[in-house]
């Protein structure tokens, strides 16, 4: 019994030393997996600055063209803003580059909707509906001129007609024969069509 003890104590400092080595590479092994399986998962992507949320940018209001009052370099009803990420947000930026912005710093352009004019002032068809409108001057001067012709021989249809061309034109519901938009001032009265898009807020409801 006492012979056994001191030989199975050298087999097992022969077996040891290897078997300790190839323990201590099985767990370096899977330290690097698990390390590099948690930065897979960590790691995100820097999102673009046009994928900001409303909040993290602030956007400078369009410039003017004073001839239409509407938004400089307009085409196909778009116009674009510069704007400016919040300081300390960090995106990519419309040429692709990664910053880390102060807010000074233009990080996109943001397109913005903008109307088709051509020449037609809203004050201008008011005004001729309203002191002329019985001549049909305004409904020359939109580009109707068989509508003109009808309502100069019938005196604004005895009145009636000049009334309801009146409050249509007023109304924005009737337009330029050409489809386009009032030249209207930028703050004016516009007639605006309320929508909900990804940028509207909706105030959560409490009851009682």
């Amino acid at each position: 019994m006492a012979a056994a003890w001191p030989a199975a104590r050298a087999s097992l400092a022969a077996v040891s030393p290897g078997f300790l080595r190839i323990l201590w590479l099985v767990m370096v092994a899977a330290g690097h997996w698990g390390a590099a399986a948690s930065g897979a998962v960590g790691s995100e992507e820097t999102p673009k600055c046009e994928d900001l949320r409303v909040g993290q940018y602030i956007c400078k209001d369009p410039k003017i063209n004073d001839a239409t009052q509407e938004p400089v370099n307009c085409t196909n009803y778009t116009a674009q803003v510069p704007c400016f990420p919040a300081p300390k947000i960090t995106c990519k930026d419309f040429s692709g580059n990664e910053t880390h912005f102060t807010g000074s710093e233009v990080g996109f352009l943001k397109p913005i909707s903008c109307r088709n004019v051509n020449g037609y002032s809203y004050k201008v068809a008011v005004a001729l509906s309203l002191f002329l409108g019985w001549l049909g001057a305004d409904r020359f001067y939109l580009g109707y001129p068989a509508l003109g012709l009808l309502k100069f021989c019938t005196v604004g249809f005895c009145g009636i007609g000049s009334l309801i061309d009146f409050i249509l034109i007023s109304m924005q519901i009737v337009g330029p024969s050409d489809g386009s938009s009032y030249i209207i001032d930028y703050y004016g009265a516009r007639l605006t069509r309320l929508s909900i898009t990804n940028e509207t807020f909706r105030k959560t409801q409490f009851y009682p």
